[in-house]
């Protein structure tokens, strides 16, 4: 008999898989998995015979932890093999007022080829399962303490799995369980238009970033193909920002990972405040993080500092991503790096 993975299940499919008559035992068990326990005998609430039960017919974990490696500027990086040898990685970053960020993968490798990102190198394995996204969650608030936030910007495109993440939200935010507040979970697009809408009408009301990289048409295809699709295209994506700000009330954040004379000249910077004109949305400039594998360079400081002030004379809300975890290949862009 295939085993009940808890990790992915609500408390009431909980008690229905297991068949319990009493549904607050389903409750009992789903909040010690959201404590991140890993040990049945630990759920002293339960009789014994239950734990036995558990123990037969369900696991806590269906992934387990390949490595964790650790940046001097307190970032983490946790690699994780899945049940089928496939490796994902999660990120942990801390921010100045010392708030605690996972950066989750929902997919083992990805398909959308951004140039500039080492994930997009490794092509697309398989969608996650959101029992195996709750995992990484939990493994990194077990070694990182309590988190504050999720994003789903670690591999793969959170739009080409979106079915996962909301149950993996339904989970996490559960009362009877880890009860996170839904303003503190964060999705990451590359820019698929489809996925804005349906994430705007169907739900859950949660932040959403897009990765833009830049506003000149012809460049955002060459670095990002998915913006070939004619679906696609800044102008569609730019109603659909506008569509989930408005639907949602949420301001939208548009990011930008600058490279080396391709995205960071003044030009870039015209266009760029060109799409965010009158729309509700924050700027996140990332400068590009070094992959030996991809033929780029880091922006300079002069670079950096011309575009930011660029966009801040002309009234836009921005944000510069300090640099974090790059010895680890921790950063933005280069998950994958360390893959074994």
């Amino acid at each position: 008999m295939e085993k009940i993975i808890l990790t992915e299940c609500l408390p009431s499919e909980i008690s229905e898989k297991l068949g319990l008559s009493q549904a607050f035992r389903g409750k009992q068990i789903f909040k010690w998995v959201s404590t991140g326990t890993n040990d049945f005998d630990s759920m002293t609430n339960l009789s014994l015979d239950l734990r036995n039960e558990l123990k037969q017919k369900a696991v806590l974990r269906s992934t387990v932890i390949e490595q964790v490696l650790k940046d001097p500027d307190g970032t983490i990086k946790i690699v994780i093999t899945l049940n089928d040898g496939h490796s994902v990685e999660t990120v942990l970053l801390t921010d100045k007022e010392g708030r605690k960020t996972a950066c989750v993968s929902c997919q083992a490798g990805c398909a959308m080829r951004c140039a500039f990102c080492m994930t997009g190198t490794l092509g697309l394995a398989r969608n996650l399962t959101a029992g195996e996204i709750v995992e990484q969650f939990l493994y990194m608030e077990h070694e990182a303490g309590k988190l504050d936030n999720i994003v789903f910007m670690g591999m793969g495109e959170p739009m080409q799995n979106l079915e996962a993440i909301r149950k993996t939200i339904q989970i996490l935010c559960n009362k009877d369980g880890r009860a996170l507040s839904s303003k503190r979970i964060t999705l990451s697009t590359c820019g698929i238009v489809k996925g804005i809408y349906d994430l705007a009408d169907n739900g859950p009301s949660i932040r959403l970033a897009v990765s833009l990289t830049t506003a000149d048409e012809d460049l955002r295809k060459e670095l990002m193909p998915v913006a070939a699709i004619k679906e696609n295209s800044l102008e569609e994506l730019r109603k659909a920002i506008d569509y989930y700000a408005q639907k949602s009330g949420r301001r939208v954040t548009l990011e930008a990972a600058l490279l080396h004379q391709k995205n960071t000249t003044i030009q870039s910077a015209k266009n760029l405040v060109d799409f965010a004109r009158g729309l509700d949305v924050n700027v996140n400039l990332i400068p590009w993080n070094p992959v030996p594998q991809l033929d780029f360079k880091e922006p300079d400081w002069e670079e950096v500092r011309t575009f930011t002030e660029y966009l801040e004379n002309a009234g836009l809300n921005v944000t510069l991503r300090t640099r974090r975890g790059r010895k680890i290949g921790g950063a933005c862009g280069q998950l994958g790096k360390w893959k074994n």
